[in-house]
């Protein structure tokens, strides 16, 4: 008898854990590997780590203010909708569902596979199909989880949250411990520039944002957090400095144990290191990480089924979407509906071409939600919001993302121009369905559920009672023919 909608079950607790658990996941323990190759040495690897989680503290603070102007969820897509318009966040939706959530989500869910097949195979790498499979089932079991219960999806976000700090714990301490009594022979000549390739340094700063990436996720389910102009800014805060101070240790801690040859070479560095660090480990440390990733996993899919739902419910997406189950109050349908693409990904796809690949599009999305945000200023300065930013952090944020965006075409021009034409194409999608659904020109009811691509299951319910129907009066006019006869 009550309504059904999403209760408001986010807790600063369990915003913080969503946040911490969304970015310490498997970036961290394989995107050193991409941020050394394209900055070239030690040194100016650490630098862009440290630069992309200052950027990254620049676009939470961004997006905490959004979050206190908008008061719905969504995230980028309906900053983008209330801020730049219609035509933008359809664009980003199209692309979010075709290209930068499926192949972030396989990129994680590889990572968790891998993670957890290595210590039944060391020293040998684990097979590539067994990987995958393994990648599969633990995707399709938070799939579960979160068609299942928000209650429970949140408990474990906030239990695998504890886990990751304790992966980075197990990490930084005994690197920390070497490097106190004196090794610091990998440090030795630490920013070499001959090795430096500045056209490669896009694929550097996407490699170290893909590590970094979820410190928007509250936004997603602004809507279900309890008391958000207070929570949002705090839970941000105080989770993206975490991440910062133990990303830098990890790293450190990486190069303490290993040097850069080995780095680049090994295909699980967290391995590697608890290869070299200490043995008696071996078989645990892997475990935590495949655990880190399933916590990603976890929140990845908890905030974009909520991208749908409010997409459903602005007109912009099938609005079977925007249906909540009557009794566990899950987004059924919207989670449901990456299950297709992500194993498709899975199974033809490898880590750091779809890192590159769904990279692009993400960082111009983002760029424009903070545009959206300097527009949102201007357009609206009576405006009173509980949060507010320097306009210097914005506009800095925003210039760097675009042209990030626009140098990675130098450095990776093949999977960068295959993300721009995944955005471009759903140009020709908007005009042919979403515009025409806002115009008032087509009059007669099968155009109208043609075009609107909104009210498909009322017409398909009626074509198929039509075909019923005249499929019973052939029954029985055959019938009446047998009995003739």
């Amino acid at each position: 008898e009550e309504a059904v909608f999403l209760r408001k079950k986010i807790t600063l607790l369990r915003a913080f854990a969503l946040l911490i658990g969304s970015m310490v996941g498997s970036g961290i323990f394989i995107s050193p590997k991409g941020v050394l190759k394209n900055s070239g040495s030690v040194g100016f690897s650490l630098v862009v780590w440290f630069v992309c989680g200052l950027l990254s503290m620049f676009g939470a603070l961004c997006y905490a203010e959004l979050g206190t102007r908008i008061t719905k969820s969504g995230g980028h897509y309906i900053y983008i909708l209330e801020t730049l318009g219609p035509l933008p966040s359809f664009l980003f939706l199209w692309a979010e569902f075709f290209a930068i959530r499926p192949a972030n989500s396989a990129v994680v869910s590889l990572a968790f596979g891998r993670y957890m097949l290595e210590p039944f195979f060391a020293p040998c790498a684990a097979p590539v199909p067994a990987v995958k499979l393994v990648s599969l089932l633990g995707y399709y079991m938070v799939l579960t989880l979160n068609s299942w219960s928000v209650t429970w999806s949140a408990r474990l976000q906030t239990a695998l949250s504890i886990v990751k700090l304790l992966a980075l714990a197990l990490i930084i301490v005994p690197g920390m411990m070497l490097l106190a009594q004196g090794h610091t022979e990998n440090f030795q000549d630490a920013f070499d520039r001959q090795s430096l390739v500045l056209d490669k340094l896009p694929l550097a700063f996407y490699a170290g944002m893909f590590a970094y990436s979820g410190w928007f996720q509250t936004s997603f389910v602004r809507e279900e957090l309890v008391r958000p102009e207070r929570n949002i800014p705090l839970a941000v805060i105080v989770s993206v400095i975490t991440v910062i101070v133990g990303y830098m240790l990890t790293n450190v801690s990486y190069y303490t144990v290993l040097g850069r040859e080995d780095v680049l070479v090994s295909p699980a560095v967290a391995v590697s290191f608890v290869q070299r660090a200490f043995k008696s480990l071996i078989s645990v440390v892997p475990i935590l990480v495949a655990l880190s990733c399933f916590g990603t996993m976890n929140g990845g899919i908890f905030t974009f089924s909520r991208t749908l739902f409010v997409a459903s419910r602005e007109g912009q997406w099938p609005p079977l979407f925007s249906m909540i189950h009557i009794r566990r109050h899950t987004p059924l349908p919207a989670v449901m509906l990456m299950f297709p693409l992500v194993t498709a990904m899975v199974c033809i796809g490898d880590i750091y071409h779809l890192m590159n690949f769904f990279s692009f599009s993400r960082w111009l999305f983002i760029g424009l939600a903070t545009l959206g945000l300097i527009v949102h200023r201007r357009r609206h300065p009576e405006l009173r919001s509980p949060f507010k930013v320097p306009l210097f952090i914005p506009v800095s944020f925003t210039i760097t993302c675009l042209f990030t965006v626009a140098m990675s075409f130098y450095s990776d021009p093949v999977n960068i121009s295959i993300g721009c034409i995944m955005v471009l194409s759903g140009f020709p999608v908007y005009y042919l369905i979403i515009h025409r659904q806002l115009s008032s020109r087509c009059r007669s009811p099968f155009c109208k559920y043609i075009s609107s691509g909104l009210n498909f299951l009322p017409f398909f319910s009626r074509l198929l009672d039509y075909l019923t129907h005249k499929l019973q009066l052939l029954l029985e006019v055959v019938q009446q023919e047998i009995k003739t006869y």
